[in-house]
């Protein structure tokens, strides 16, 4: 397997355009969906050697951090904010969206939690295989939670958001890994 494997890095975005930030981790996700099938790919011709060792630390460490903090970002300030500046059956309609995608990233949790001890698993070289129907299951429903934001909350929040407030959102964004990163 190639050393692409590990991972696959898309360009840096900063915190001054949060909402290209969002976008970039959904690419971000993304890849690390595409090394994960790879993987299970590779399980299955290879076994646990090093790369797939690699791979599986790389897509834990990933989906601990990076996604999580994504997570985080949408739902304690781009949510709010959103809600905020919205009135009428734009309200109505924004509760529903997020409200959708709060549940759709508590069952990406569960799917996560079901995961990521198998990837563990794989990290040490405990297992040869992971099961498809877990990898396709979690990345499965990772892919529809990203077109829904990119269909429909990225460009809400684009067209309702002020400069002043998407500023305060990229500030928080920091914040948060500067806090939880200790950087």
């Amino acid at each position: 397997m190639s050393q692409a494997l590990p991972g696959l890095h898309s360009p840096a975005v900063g915190f001054e355009v949060p909402l290209e930030m969002l976008a970039a981790c959904h690419g971000r996700v993304q890849h690390q969906c595409a090394t994960l099938r790879r993987l299970a790919s590779h399980l299955r011709t290879h076994g646990p050697d090093q790369p797939a060792q690699e791979a599986a630390r790389a897509i834990m460490r990933y989906f601990d951090s990076a996604a999580h903090h994504h997570h985080e970002d949408e739902e304690q300030d781009l949510f709010p904010a959103l809600l905020e500046a919205v009135a009428g059956s734009d309200a109505v309609c924004l509760r529903q969206l997020t409200a959708s995608l709060q549940a759709d990233r508590r069952e990406l949790e569960q799917h996560w939690a079901d995961l990521r001890p198998r990837l563990l698993r794989v990290s040490d070289a405990l297992v040869d295989h992971l099961d498809t129907e877990v990898v396709e299951a979690f990345v499965g429903r990772y892919e529809d939670h990203i077109r829904r934001e990119e269909a429909d909350l990225l460009p809400m929040a684009a067209r309702l958001l002020s400069d002043a407030e998407l500023d305060r959102i990229g500030q928080a964004m920091r914040a948060r890994r500067q806090t939880i990163d200790g950087t």
